[in-house]
């Protein structure tokens, strides 16, 4: 049985070879919190260990943002300054691959004024928002893995003590991204095959719509001209192929913004800008959202709705199948990219321009949305049925008990 350092040094070497796939002479940008330190480091090595040419990481601290929240002027929360995204933009230029670790706490912001969240974050999307397009856009290689870190682990762990909570998360975080088998990269090949054949599927049935019934829903989203089914591994605009999200188990699409109706109720909490926001019930008129309630993080939730015209409206539809390896865990993540991947889910805000085609220029007149925002929620179950609806209104299975029915 491999020890956790063989497994760390295996997730390190996925994480460089296959979510980003950096090549020979390659520039890494590396994004991760502080508790990260030890990982970014064997991340580094590993990637001058495949021939980078330079490794810049930087650290973000989410107790940082927090004492930024209570304590910094309205002013202060308003500004970005101009030269912001200038470096972000110049690296995406210059072809640098993009990884970023994720792992806080997810109630690191539980109290905080979600007004004041919100004025910041829209603050930074405005002036990331060329960025944001570009990466959508796959300009370059990028990928987001997980990182087990103590607040997050007693989080998803509350009855053991923080060590064993921590071991136990690393334990289902290698679990679900391959890396305690014998052959990861083998492994990942494999997967992200499997994947395509589940897109290539749904791109040659060409449904102009999709129909969702479970527990407390009934959705039809309708699906934007020309859309296109993506998931797995991508190839970005350098010609490298790479994997946006390690785990990965979705196949996703762009709605059209304004063809969504019906009520849906998300079936896994939403941790969002530092609070969890709980059972979530939503209902959609003609692609907007026009009522929305949660038991918990309701202020949150309203919040990122009004944060600009587009938050009300999908810009993700994705399937999962209900025994994904992260759902076979049992774990209730408390983290979009673990529990995304545990069930089908829906996005609001942005549409990723990967999933229309002719991309960036063709977005608008597909119906695909637009906005400053892009957050997933998950709404699929063991009792969810899907089914496609042709352009004739004809329609066929597509999931059954949250299982593909093809």
């Amino acid at each position: 049985m491999p020890t956790f350092q063989e497994n760390l040094e295996r997730y390190a070497d996925l994480l460089v070879r296959v979510g980003v796939n950096l090549q020979p002479g390659g520039k890494l940008q590396l994004n991760a919190p502080i508790d990260a330190a030890d990982l970014a480091r064997l991340i580094a090595k590993k990637a001058y260990e495949a021939g980078a040419l330079v490794v810049d990481v930087r650290y973000s601290d989410p107790l940082l943002a927090r004492a930024t929240y209570e304590a910094a002027s309205d002013a202060a929360l308003d500004y970005f300054p101009a030269w912001g995204a200038e470096e972000s933009l110049h690296k995406i230029e210059e072809g640098y691959a993009y990884l970023s670790l994720t792992g806080s706490d997810p109630d690191v912001l539980a109290g905080v004024d979600p007004t004041r969240i919100a004025r910041s974050s829209k603050a930074y999307g405005l002036g990331m928002k060329r960025v944001a397009d570009l990466m959508s856009a796959s300009a370059v290689n990028w990928s987001v893995a997980g990182i087990a870190t103590p607040g997050w682990a007693r989080k998803v762990f509350p009855d053991l003590e923080v060590d064993e909570a921590v071991a136990k998360l690393w334990e289902a975080i290698f679990t679900v991204s391959r890396a305690d088998v014998d052959d990861p990269v083998t492994a990942w090949r494999e997967h992200t095959a499997t994947l395509r054949r589940v897109v290539d599927h749904l791109n040659e049935r060409r449904y102009d719509a999709l129909h969702f019934t479970g527990t407390d829903t009934d959705l039809t989203v309708g699906l934007a001209d020309n859309h296109i089914w993506a998931g797995g591994s991508e190839v970005a605009q350098t010609g490298i192929e790479a994997v946006p999200n390690i785990p990965t188990d979705e196949a996703f699409t762009a709605p059209h913004r304004d063809r969504v109706n019906g009520h849906v109720r998300a079936t896994k909490p939403l941790s969002v800008r530092g609070t969890l926001v709980e059972d979530i019930r939503v209902r959609f008129e003609n692609g907007r959202v026009v009522e929305a309630t949660a038991s918990r993080g309701q202020d949150t939730f309203v919040q990122l709705l009004d944060t600009d015209e587009g938050a009300r409206h999908l810009g993700e539809i994705a399937l999962v199948a209900a025994s994904a390896p992260v759902a076979r865990t049992g774990v209730l993540f408390y983290n979009t990219l673990f529990d995304e991947n545990a069930a089908s889910h829906i996005a609001l805000g942005r549409a990723y321009s990967i999933n229309v085609e002719g991309g960036l220029d063709a977005m608008a007149a597909s119906g695909a949305n637009d906005s400053l925002i892009h957050v997933d929620w998950m709404i699929g179950s063991a009792d969810m049925n899907v089914d496609g609806i042709r352009e004739d209104g004809t329609t066929e299975p597509v999931m059954r008990a949250g299982e593909w029915a093809f």
